[in-house]
């Protein structure tokens, strides 16, 4: 314990003295006095170990009532080093101000109407994917609401000033027709709904497409000769909404495609295609072999596509210019890298290629299946035209 003698208290009260004389020291005498009482009567604070020391040092002082009458009158910098304001860590500013949970909860129970808006948009926002999907996009969302074959459920629409552009206030306008729901969310419910992609402040909860399995059995004009595009193993959904795009715009009469390895008709398709493929209905098999050899019976020609660097075989290659198209046709067009498989060729009477403009270096002496798929259509049908 400490040992203050009267030498050391004359001392301490003479400095004491001095700074009360001062008149910029004279508003904090009682802070020096707090600090100078508590080394007289906490002489025993000089046992405390280093750890309690520290701990001691770290509470806050007790703060005289004559003390807070003075506080205006400190400088700034005296009371910022000797009793700073904590914070929180990453507080930001307001924080403060913000209205708490259990506020805002007698907020929502004395206006019901706003309660009662708040739990059907948090139970539309829920859904089980295997009963619906999200439609995103303006285009996919209009079609799929105006063209009937989606069982609609709701609309959510961007809230703010994209939500007063015509083209998103048509969706509107026909989801109202129908008496579907429309709810104003933020983009980030919207980036949530559509996983990320362009969305266009649009979105609509609706039942899932799939691929037709039953022939409805509608006869082609017979004043024209059919085209039907046969797909086997599209996987990429990309590339499937562009050639679902391009037959529709080209005429082709129906689109066919195989089941298997093949991806399925989801919302990206959708958006891919602009929303083509919420009108144009797309046939499913699950044997394209039985299809075609029953087609080729029947008199239709089948008409494969190979690159322009293809292995040589027994069957006919021609350039897609120097096609005609005299009679009902199958063109048929493989997958992404692998192209057609073995049991399809085999089944083809002709093959058609795409001549290329120019030499073309190793590795980029193809195009892309929707490209490609889209000159051969227009081709085709071009000659279809001038056959008439």
């Amino acid at each position: 314990m400490w040992i203050f003698s009267s030498t050391h208290l004359h001392k301490l009260l003479f400095v004491w003295t001095r700074t009360m004389q001062s008149p910029a020291s004279k508003s904090i005498s009682q802070f020096a006095s707090y600090h100078g009482s508590a080394a007289v009567l906490c002489p025993k604070d000089s046992a405390i170990n280093p750890v309690e020391r520290r701990r001691h040092n770290r509470q806050k002082p007790v703060v005289s009532a004559r003390w807070q009458e003075h506080e205006g009158s400190l400088p700034s910098k005296v009371w910022k080093t000797e009793i700073p304001v904590l914070h929180k860590k990453n507080q930001r500013k307001g924080d403060d101000q913000r209205v708490s949970s259990e506020l805002r909860k007698l907020c929502l129970e004395d206006f019901p109407a706003e309660r009662e808006r708040l739990e059907r948009q948090k139970s539309a926002l829920s859904f089980k994917a295997e009963d619906c999907e999200i439609v995103f996009g303006i285009a996919p969302c209009l079609l799929a609401l105006t063209q009937g074959r989606r069982k609609a459920h709701n609309l959510f629409v961007k809230d703010g000033e994209a939500s007063q552009r015509a083209s998103v206030l048509k969706v509107c306008e026909e989801a109202r027709r129908r008496g579907i729901q429309v709810h104003r969310v933020s983009k980030k419910d919207l980036d949530k709904m559509s996983s990320g992609r362009v969305h266009q402040g649009v979105c609509l909860r609706a039942s899932p497409l799939s691929y037709l399995t039953v022939d409805r059995g509608i006869a082609p004009n017979k004043k024209d000769t059919p085209l039907w595009l046969v797909l086997e193993r599209i996987q990429d959904p990309m590339n499937l909404g562009a050639i679902l795009r391009s037959a529709y715009f080209l005429g082709v009469d129906r689109v066919a495609s195989s089941l298997r390895h093949s991806c399925p008709l989801s919302s990206v398709v959708s958006k891919a295609s602009s929303g083509t493929m919420e009108v144009m209905e797309v046939y499913g098999y699950e044997n394209l072999e039985d299809m075609l050899t029953l087609k080729a019976a029947k008199g239709w020609q089948v008409v494969g596509t190979v690159g322009a660097a293809a292995v040589e075989n027994e069957i006919p290659v021609a350039e897609c210019s120097d096609f005609q198209m005299t009679k009902p046709t199958l063109l048929l067009i493989g997958g992404e890298g692998e192209g057609l498989s073995r049991e399809l060729l085999s089944l083809c009477q002709t093959l058609l290629t795409i001549p290329a403009g120019r030499q073309l270096i190793p590795s980029i002496e193809s195009l892309n299946v929707s490209v490609a798929t889209g000159i051969l259509l227009h081709s085709l049908l071009s000659s279809r035209r001038s056959t008439r």
